[in-house]
């Protein structure tokens, strides 16, 4: 029986209705915080949620979910739906067969590979292509598909539940989870105020010397460094890659090493995108491990998972309200709890010690569809005798 399981996220709202369920669901929403009061599907109550997806834990401790639209304020589900999934089925699968199980008229099949082989597919299969939504692990591979002319418009009520910076100016595809750039450091050996909030500092900073750890082979720093030459040009990237060799930087072979080497005293400050540190902190939550932001330039880049509708699709109103889905307010708190991404809904926080979107600095004026254009970056990195 559905009833007995004790995950009560995959209860869908028609089987709580026909089961009469009402009142025991508010008694459960009593016992642990879950769920709220008033009618199934919302309509009596705007800020009741249908409930956390998976354990409802966090590894920093207890979370409720108080900001965002809920799934049960959203258009109802209803028909058969194609995803392409450039994200991993170990990180979304569970939120996936979550919105699945929500409704009992809804289907929806995933075919999981790379976020680059996805959209060569779409663009090989034309006409003929079964995806109805591509949800890709960066604003890059979206743009690519946009700029192909393989995507439509979203809905304005779907994009306004983002901020205009972490969706396509022209409405093409939306930010649905994000990850900032960061300078993880570590606490025995500096304080906050030691770490330059300025990337182009870090070179000339000879306290650093063989101190400082980066992953050039990795995607997310050459993305880093492919904001670099947006905002700055070539020629100061170059610079900025020289003096960091100078300084005598460690190479890792990705950044979740790199944070793991400054929390075990290796080095001592690095380069990595936010939640490396955040995972590292919720098995070891004494590691003397911190972050750190610098300020409107490269080193503070946010780029964003995300999704788009194909425009091949023959359901296309189904597809907007399915990634209307991945900004409600669970779906927000999934990524938070279970991926320890940002949030990308303005009122849902992230988890950990880390400020509030709202408080980041990123750069202005940065389109992320612009950080697909690695080849260049590549080039120069090859030159400067980082790869």
């Amino acid at each position: 029986m559905h009833m007995e399981r004790n995950d009560t996220g995959r209860l869908s709202r028609r089987r709580l209705v026909a089961a009469g369920l009402t009142a025991g669901v508010a008694g459960l929403a009593g016992c642990n915080g879950v769920l709220g009061g008033g009618s199934d599907d919302g309509s009596q109550n705007g800020s009741q949620s249908i409930g956390q997806i998976g354990s409802g834990r966090s590894p920093f401790g207890d979370r409720s979910i108080d900001g965002g639209t809920s799934m049960s304020e959203m258009p109802a589900l209803s028909g058969e739906l194609t995803v392409y999934s450039g994200r991993g089925e170990a990180l979304v699968g569970e939120l996936v067969e979550f919105i699945d199980d929500l409704y009992d008229d809804f289907s929806v099949q995933v075919r999981y590979a790379g976020s680059s082989d996805l959209v060569n597919q779409i663009i090989t299969e034309g006409d003929g292509s079964p995806a109805d939504v591509f949800y890709s692990v960066n604003a890059g591979s979206l743009g690519t598909l946009a700029e192909e002319g393989r995507t439509t418009p979203l809905p304005d009520d779907v994009l306004e539940l983002v901020r205009e910076e972490f969706r396509d100016p022209d409405g093409r595809w939306t930010g649905t989870s994000g990850r900032a750039r960061t300078v993880p450091y570590n606490t025995d050996q500096w304080s906050a105020s030691d770490v330059p909030n300025d990337i182009s500092a870090f070179p000339d900073a000879e306290r650093f010397a063989d101190e400082v750890g980066w992953a050039p082979t990795y995607g997310s720093f050459q993305a880093f460094v492919t904001a670099m030459r947006v905002l700055e040009g070539d020629e100061p990237t170059r610079e900025w890659l020289q003096g960091m060799l100078d300084l005598g930087v460690q190479e890792y072979s990705d950044e979740f090493l790199v944070c793991q080497a400054i929390a075990d005293g290796e080095i001592s400050v690095g380069f990595a995108n936010h939640y490396y540190i955040q995972r590292i902190l919720a098995g070891r939550n004494d590691a003397p491990l911190a972050t750190a932001f610098t300020s409107g330039d490269a080193g503070s880049i946010f780029n964003v998972a995300g999704a788009c509708t194909v425009d091949t699709s023959d359901n296309r109103e189904l597809a907007a309200n399915f990634i209307r889905h991945l900004l409600s307010a669970e779906a927000q708190d999934y990524f938070a709890r279970e991926t320890f991404e940002y949030p990308l809904v303005s009122g849902v926080d992230p988890v950990g010690d880390l400020p509030r979107i709202d408080e980041l600095n990123p750069p202005q004026g940065v389109d992320l569809t612009q950080l697909s254009d690695l080849e260049g970056t590549v080039d120069l990195m090859r030159d400067v005798g980082v790869l």
